[in-house]
């Protein structure tokens, strides 16, 4: 089974046409691979990376483009167990990242540094969800409002 890495051509055109100039969050679910696979080539195939550090190598490598578009972590957790879903969706990886706008996500994306560092990324994700989110700005009492 080939997982979600990167997003596909139709999906990534479908986040352009989105508004552009508001706050975005966007949810991320994480599985790592036991060991990274960078390409041949790259300074660190055949290393023996694991998925986790090539993962966190991508984090420490991307921070400075993340947060010059003005992106921030606004939450984080370490996923236990999936309670309702299938059950082989199991996530090693959780955050929402904050971004000023859908723009400032595609100026991170498309940043020629950003491209270099997300090849830490693709090396290190087994699978992957990525996914927009509107900010609600004021919550209800009850789920779901």
């Amino acid at each position: 089974m080939t997982g979600s890495i990167d997003p596909t051509r139709p999906q990534f055109d479908a986040f352009k046409a989105l508004p552009r100039d508001q706050p975005i969050h966007m949810l991320n679910l994480v599985r790592v691979r036991p060991l990274a696979d960078y390409p041949e080539g790259h300074p660190n195939h055949g290393k023996g990376m694991t998925g986790l550090e090539a993962y966190r190598a991508y984090g420490r490598d991307s921070a400075q483009v993340f947060k010059r578009v003005g992106g921030r972590q606004i939450w984080a957790g370490r996923p236990d167990l999936v309670l309702t879903g299938p059950t082989d969706e199991r996530w090693d990886i959780a955050f929402i990242a904050f971004y000023p706008s859908g723009g400032a996500f595609l100026e991170m994306v498309t940043d020629a540094g950003y491209r270099e560092h997300v090849k830490h990324r693709q090396a290190a994700v087994e699978d992957s969800r990525l996914i927009r989110m509107d900010p609600v700005d004021e919550l209800g009492e009850g789920f779901g409002e």
